[in-house]
């Protein structure tokens, strides 16, 4: 874990909820296109958030269709891309934007040691498409969901695990357990939707100040 912990607001919906969490101290807020998701950010939202946002507050599209992640990051010059998907579309629909000017960060809903130990072939995958990964996300397992579970990540298995690129800690995550979860797993950085809200889609402002200040209060 590097002195500065980065910290994601997910799922944001409202264009005050992104200024509140800017405001918060968050270095970045998610925007979710994934249509069935009840964190799903509506088009004109979304370009309203990415217009208002202040500087050095960096927005991250959310997705888990590769062909759809290719319009919308197009439509709106997003830079930072958060795939949680399944390593077979990479094949069946490899990534056709600017992995250059990209930067991807792969995400894992992990239950097990045999989870965790998959992920190195799957980063090696993304890289044989000519896409440098440049972090990973490890989120809580719900079958049958790829994100957004709201169940917690298991923070004993990661508290040795280096992979070869920044770890983003997610799942299940609340301003009274963060602190507790980056003493542990040593993050790069920590990513929070539901924990901060209250109702999906909605955040609470005193929740997202209290997550951030326990969050910095442990590194």
């Amino acid at each position: 874990m590097t002195a500065s912990l980065r910290i994601k607001i997910c799922g944001i919906t409202r264009v005050e909820d992104a200024l509140a969490a800017a405001e918060s101290g968050a270095d970045a807020v998610g925007l979710n296109f994934h249509p069935e998701s009840p964190r799903c950010v509506p088009t004109e939202t979304a370009q309203e958030i990415l217009q208002r946002l202040p500087p050095f507050i960096e927005p991250v599209g959310v997705f888990t269709d590769l062909l759809r992640m290719q319009l919308v990051a197009d439509g709106f010059g997003l830079r930072t891309l958060q795939w949680h998907g399944e390593p077979a579309e990479l094949t069946l629909n490899p990534p056709t934007v600017d992995t250059h000017r990209s930067c991807l960060i792969v995400a894992f809903a992990i239950p097990d040691r045999d989870s965790l130990e998959r992920i190195p072939g799957v980063l090696d995958l993304v890289r044989r498409q000519g896409w440098a990964p440049r972090a990973v996300l490890i989120d809580g397992f719900q079958k049958g969901l790829l994100g957004g579970t709201g169940q917690t990540a298991p923070w004993q298995l990661l508290a040795d695990y280096r992979p070869d690129v920044p770890l983003i800690l997610a799942g299940g995550l609340t301003p009274e357990n963060v602190a507790e979860a980056v003493r542990i797993v040593r993050p790069y950085g920590i990513d929070v939707a539901s924990g901060v809200e209250s109702e999906p889609g909605v955040k609470d402002v005193d929740k997202i100040e209290r997550f951030v200040d326990n969050a910095r209060s442990a590194v």
